[in-house]
């Protein structure tokens, strides 16, 4: 890092996840009920999951440690082995949470290749497996809204509903991977109530755009939710006091849902100024707060982020000359002008 900015607070686009917990959402903590949740006696968790659930329009929920867990628990709970999860090619469920399709259920994947990310009911029609015996069985479609690999694109609600409708006529159940779910609902004016009507399962993340230090909630059927209690305790998910973690998600739910807008401002403002800048190859239309962009082969994209270290700007690579900046809760308008700043100086 240069003397100049040394003394300048670290900007970290890495991801939404890095945030810490506001002075008000530690008080929040600090001042919760608990008990112990293994036994159902944490009055806190109880609510963030009854809220949570009321939210979505579904009868209940289960607070865990990460959306990977509340993931892979739906799912497991959706198949058994020798059946097959239809998904996107790039989803989260299939490329970032280490093989757990197969580790925990035992089940095959059927990746189909979306725009950014976003399937159509016609290809989730068609990868239906008919009945026979070389092939597994179809149990369950599993999509991401926001989509993180497809740059923070948001479903409309009616290609939702008509995947939905297709799962539904084919008893098949349906997912939904809302690790940001909420940058999704204030981009496009969705309500969540609805979503209840489209999935048999949703996972809510509350440690990206939220800000919490930890957990996601999987929301479904009281029927569901049992049984996903029990999985989640073989996976070693059990809580004791969350509830101190949990007053955090009431206080995120309560509090930082709308200020999700300034995020997506300020995502779009860095568009801009990336697609200004000679080295930058190509930029995806930012949705949410997601910001991918390709360099020119001839900047290489080590360069560019020690580069940007050395301004106190962390970012991370997305794939080869590809780059994510990533808006959230700890990124203001004056660090804002700091990376433009930067930006402007790499090419120099």
């Amino acid at each position: 890092m240069s003397s100049e900015t040394a003394s300048l607070p670290v900007i970290d686009l890495r991801s939404d996840t890095v945030t810490r917990p506001t002075p008000a959402m530690l008080a929040a903590m600090f001042a919760a009920s608990v008990g112990d949740d293994v036994y159902d006696e944490d009055p806190t968790v109880r609510r963030l999951e009854e809220m949570t659930a009321a939210r979505f329009g579904l009868e209940a929920g289960l607070f865990c440690p990460s959306g990977t867990m509340t993931n892979q628990i739906a799912i497991k709970a959706h198949t058994e082995p020798l059946s097959e999860v239809i998904c996107e090619q790039t989803a989260h469920v299939y490329l970032w949470e280490v093989g757990g399709i197969a580790f925990h259920s035992g089940a095959s994947v059927a990746l189909l290749p979306g725009n950014r990310g976003r399937l159509t009911a016609a290809q989730v029609e068609a990868a239906i497996r008919p009945e026979n015996v070389h092939y597994p069985t179809t149990r369950l479609v599993c999509l991401e809204n926001t989509h993180n690999r497809g740059g923070g694109t948001c479903y409309s609600l009616e290609d939702l509903a008509a995947i939905s409708s297709v799962a539904k006529r084919y008893g098949i159940a349906r997912h939904l991977d809302g690790a940001r779910i909420f940058n999704a609902l204030v981009a496009t004016g969705q309500r969540s109530e609805d979503y209840g009507q489209l999935f048999d399962s949703i996972s809510v993340c509350l440690s990206k755009g939220l800000g919490t230090p930890v957990g996601s909630v999987l929301l479904g059927s009281a029927d569901f939710i049992r049984k996903c209690k029990r999985i989640r305790k073989v996976m070693g998910g059990g809580w004791r006091q969350a509830g101190y973690l949990a007053a955090a998600g009431i206080y995120a739910l309560e509090n930082n849902v709308s200020r999700l807008a300034d995020d997506h401002r300020r995502a779009a403002r860095l568009a801009d100024v990336l697609r200004q800048q000679p080295y930058v190859a190509e930029v995806l239309a930012p949705e949410t707060n997601l910001v991918i962009f390709r360099l020119h082969d001839s900047h290489p994209a080590a360069d560019f982020l020690t580069t940007l270290e050395r301004q106190g700007i962390r970012a991370s690579s997305f794939g080869p000359q590809w780059i994510r900046f990533v808006t959230h809760l700890d990124v203001d308008d004056a660090m804002l002008a700091r990376i433009e700043a930067a930006l402007g100086m790499v090419g120099e």
